[in-house]
């Protein structure tokens, strides 16, 4: 193994990730990431200069669905809205995420 990580830099690994991890997840998490580290170094070692760059492996480009609405009756309407916590104006309401 080429790199390997001190118990301070997993636990700042940890820290980051928001990971909370024991003196005995350290040790593991030392031993398991020097070694993704170190497989990293061999892939840097590949020689990919006539490897043309991909954004990903499908080969799929703006692949949109449609956005359809569909109309449900009203007693199937008033059965989703019983299972709702809130609701607003006949809407379910949700918490705001900004």
């Amino acid at each position: 193994m080429a790199v390997e990580l001190t118990e301070e830099e997993v636990r700042h690994v940890a820290f980051l990730a928001r990971v909370g991890v024991t003196d005995e997840d350290v040790k593991k998490y030392q031993k398991d990431l020097s070694s993704v580290l170190a497989y990293f170094d061999e892939l840097n070692a590949v020689n990919t200069d006539n490897v043309e760059p991909i954004g990903h492996i499908t080969g799929m480009t703006n692949v949109f669905r449609s956005d359809n609405v569909h109309d449900v009756d009203e007693d199937t309407k008033r059965r989703i809205m019983e299972n709702v916590p809130e609701t607003k104006d006949g809407y379910i309401k949700v918490k705001s995420i900004f």
